[in-house]
């Protein structure tokens, strides 16, 4: 019973910060105050009432349009919100699930789980923002660089293994952007991989890379099959890369023993 009151209460969070993680993607486009204005619907500028801020539930009960002007409101409201709930409840039960505390201290899982969460909301941020824009931008990646790094330094990850692990990365990355000046891969990439790298650390930040290619394949081959694009047209890879930290982030040492066993 416990149990599931902690994972509605995590949901909750999760949908909350998923909620503000929407109004970041938009306001890092559209420029403006991120934290201290008030909401407001993206075609009308109304201000939006309390009732309007629901996660996930005001998109329900007002059938996915704004209560002032009436227009569609983006799909991508509910499914980030919904996403960040999914992502923070799969956290909870890998770092703080009581099997998983009684592997350690309970205070250092907690720690391990709040940089998780911290992890995953820059990735989503990038996920969303690299496929709506095909931009990955330094503003976020910046940041997440430097959070990263001073996080899992702290949290006891070798400085060595972290910079080892961006340089890789990012130099895999950088030796694609020269020989094919700029057309495979963009620079925004490039510093994502240093952020792959302090997050993830060495050797998982190479289950996140072979993730990443497996994954854009896998899209790419099935919408160029159902000829949504073709063998030229670009995909956001950032897409690909944020999603494969996540996923490693969560399973990376399972995938990654799985690998050696196999091999």
């Amino acid at each position: 019973m416990i149990m599931i009151i902690t994972v509605i209460i995590i949901g909750i969070l999760g949908l909350i910060i998923g909620s503000f993680l929407n109004v970041v993607v938009y306001r890092l486009k559209k420029g403006g105050e991120i934290v201290w204005r008030r909401s407001y619907c993206p075609k009308c500028e109304h201000s939006l009432n309390y009732r309007d801020l629901v996660p996930l539930f005001s998109f329900l009960y007002m059938g996915g349009k704004c209560r002032y002007c009436h227009s569609a409101i983006s799909w991508q409201y509910p499914l980030v919100e919904l996403t960040t709930a999914i992502i923070f409840i799969l956290g909870y039960l890998k770092y703080l699930y009581p099997s998983s505390i009684l592997e350690g201290n309970a205070t250092d899982q907690l720690l391990v789980y709040v940089t998780f969460l911290i992890f995953s909301s820059f990735l989503l941020i990038i996920f969303v923002y690299d496929l709506k824009h095909y931009l990955i931008l330094d503003k976020v990646t910046i940041p997440a660089l430097i959070v990263a790094l001073v996080l899992n330094y702290w949290l006891g990850m070798p400085l060595l293994n972290l910079i080892l692990a961006a340089v890789v990365v990012a130099g895999f990355f950088l030796l694609q952007f020269i020989v094919s000046a700029g057309k495979w891969i963009g620079g925004g990439d490039i510093r994502l991989g240093l952020v792959m790298g302090v997050m993830l650390g060495w050797p998982k930040v190479l289950v996140a890379l072979f993730l990443a290619y497996i994954l854009g394949a896998v899209l790419g081959l099935s919408l160029i099959a159902l000829k949504k694009k073709q063998w030229h047209s670009q995909l956001p890879f950032g897409t690909f890369l944020s999603l494969a930290t996540v996923i490693t982030l969560l399973y990376g040492e399972g995938l990654l023993a799985w690998y050696l066993s196999s091999i």
